[in-house]
């Protein structure tokens, strides 16, 4: 069944044991490849946190008793919430955990520091503190965050998970935010034991025009205080997610009133796992979107989406549930784009040391083959931890290169494992055509020798120059603001589209650009990463080309549309027609 390749050489250290704790398209035109004589182009990325005003730290309140939520970190939103042009940034805390802990608590926000936050950007390039203004303080222990417009007004609306409930903000148009959680029954379950939700995606899953909302649960967990590791001083460890059983997601249909219904069994998406991330694309090119869940140390998931409203799991038989040796792993991060310009969505999860991301590339005939290997991705991740991904295309060559945000889960794990280490730095691999990467991290900037416990990152273009930057946050420390100032003499579009007949922030929508060297494609989503929510806008790096040859949109109301000659260097916006065909050119914000 699965396509187990022959390693012609294996690094010693492939012999050592995972270490983990939870954690159809035309043939298109040869895409650019980068000679092997010719040294990739780095990337260049600057830490602006300090002069951008961005003061924000995590509270991961790590205990003696290791308690397993302490591992996890938060996530990061980027998104625009009052419509200026300018991508804001919202960042979802922890709370305080007493030690030991009581089974049946509750975390609560008590201080100031242990609110989430919301930074609004000025037209300078700095950040403002706006939490209190916009009511976005937040209650209980956050995890992970999900940006979408679910009543269609216009306005980007937040949703937040945690442990002991979940919480959806309703963006009120005026700088404001109201709390409907009860009234549009989005809370979750709020059990001990089965409150614990992760990542959690907007998708219009039924093509009605409205935002549903999927949420991962990660697994069956309370504050029982189970001792794992040595019984000896300092060697105490979090627990392996083995010991708790896995708990299906909750799945919230968008019923077009301000409310939600709980659907995950009726849709065929209540299979127990223990998810961490979700991606969503169009895999198998049906016209329907499918989503992607990297679940921790058990099989992947790959939901198909059948088109009658109900959904298969396929993980098994798209050979995607485990990597190239049948083996499961610790899947946390995931992202789900077209690296190679084939015009077939592929997959990327990360997971921790000895276990190597996994690299599925999409074979056209509803399978993947697993391409850590080939692709050069195996050496370069081997020892490493990953959390937040995202395929990005640093240098605007036209090629999605890979940025991760790494650190392990055990801050014990260098006592048993020296080689390991629990705070690592970032890590930029570079895209160089025929399905290889290259780790370019050496090269790209002092913020990659920098050592952090990563954990969310959001990915999108904050000063709108054509270059994506990022925002990472850590475990228990501060967040990143990394800004991409790569050099570059290339050119780039970024389109914002606006559904109309389809949800408003055109989630599922599937963008084809071509270019004199063929097309590239790209699925409007502000899911994927690892907790966060990224800039929602598609961006492409066109290479030498002043202009795009042609934009061809597929909405997901089904709608064909397509643009002509539409030259680069802009941030374009794109309105979704009332009926399929061409338009010569396409409008400005």
């Amino acid at each position: 069944m699965f396509r187990i390749k022959a390693l012609v050489a294996l690094l010693p250290a492939l012999l050592l044991p995972p270490v983990q704790a939870h954690a159809q398209a035309s043939p298109p035109a040869p895409a650019p490849t980068i000679s092997a004589v010719t040294p990739p182009t780095p990337g260049k990325f600057t830490d602006i946190t300090s002069a951008s005003g961005i003061h924000f730290e995590g509270v991961a309140s790590h205990t003696s008793h290791k308690y397993l939520i302490e591992t996890m970190g938060s996530g990061v939103a980027m998104f625009d919430y009052d419509n200026d042009g300018l991508m804001d940034l919202f960042f979802v805390n922890g709370a305080p955990l007493d030690d030991p802990t009581p089974k049946d608590f509750v975390p609560e926000k008590r201080t100031p520091k242990d609110w989430n936050r919301l930074f609004h950007q000025r037209k300078d390039g700095t950040f403002e503190d706006v939490t209190e203004k916009a009511g976005l303080k937040g209650i209980g222990y956050g995890m992970g965050v999900a940006v979408g417009d679910f009543d269609n007004d216009g306005y980007d609306d937040i949703f937040v998970t945690g442990y002991g409930g979940n919480h959806l903000y309703r963006n009120n148009g005026n700088g404001t935010f109201t709390d409907v959680t009860d009234r549009s029954g989005t809370g979750g379950d709020k059990t001990p034991g089965s409150s614990w939700s992760t990542s959690a995606a907007w998708v219009d899953l039924d093509n009605d025009g409205l935002l549903d909302l999927v949420v991962l649960r990660y697994v069956h967990w309370s504050f029982d205080d189970v001792y794992c590791g040595e019984h000896r001083e300092g060697y105490r460890a979090y627990c392996h997610p083995d010991i708790f059983p896995a708990i299906a997601p909750l799945v919230y249909h968008n019923n077009g009133d301000g409310t939600f219904t709980e659907s995950a069994t009726k849709l065929g998406l209540g299979v127990p796992g223990k998810g961490l991330g979700i991606a969503i694309a169009d895999f198998d090119r049906d016209g329907k979107i499918d989503l992607a869940i990297a679940n921790d140390s058990m099989p992947e998931f790959l939901f198909h989406n059948k088109g009658d409203g109900n959904f298969e799991e396929t993980g098994l038989t798209a050979e995607i549930a485990v990597d190239g040796e049948g083996r499961t792993y610790a899947g946390m991060g995931i992202d789900f784009e077209d690296y190679d310009n084939d015009g077939l969505p592929d997959l990327v999860i990360t997971n921790l040391a000895n276990q190597k991301y996994a690299l599925y590339r999409n074979n056209g005939d509803g399978s993947f083959t697993y391409d850590t290997y080939v692709s050069g991705l195996a050496p370069m991740t081997l020892l490493h931890s990953g959390w937040g991904i995202h395929f990005l295309d640093y240098d605007n060559d036209g090629l999605k290169d890979l940025l991760i945000a790494q650190g392990h889960d055990l801050d014990t794990v260098e006592l048993n494992y020296p080689q390991l280490h629990y705070k690592e730095p970032m890590l930029l691999a570079k895209n160089i055509g025929g399905g290889k990467f290259v780790d370019v991290s050496a090269s790209s900037g002092s913020v990659f020798a920098q050592a952090w416990v990563g954990r969310g990152m959001a990915v999108g273009d904050l000063n709108n120059d054509g270059r994506l930057d990022a925002v990472v946050s850590t475990n228990g420390g501060p967040a990143y603001v990394l800004r991409n100032d790569t050099p570059s003499g290339n050119h780039w579009l970024t389109l914002q589209l606006i559904g109309h007949k389809s949800n408003r922030d055109a989630i599922g929508a599937e963008v084809k650009v071509v270019t004199s060297h063929g097309p590239q494609y790209w699925t409007i989503s502000t899911a994927g990463s690892y907790l966060s929510s990224n800039d929602k806008r598609a961006h492409f790096g066109l290479g030498p080309d002043t202009a795009a040859q042609t934009i061809e949109i597929r909405w997901p109301s089904g709608i064909h549309q397509t643009l002509i000659n539409i030259a680069a260097d802009q941030l374009v916006k794109i309105d979704e027609p009332s009926v399929s065909g061409a338009t010569p050119k396409a409008g400005k914000p």
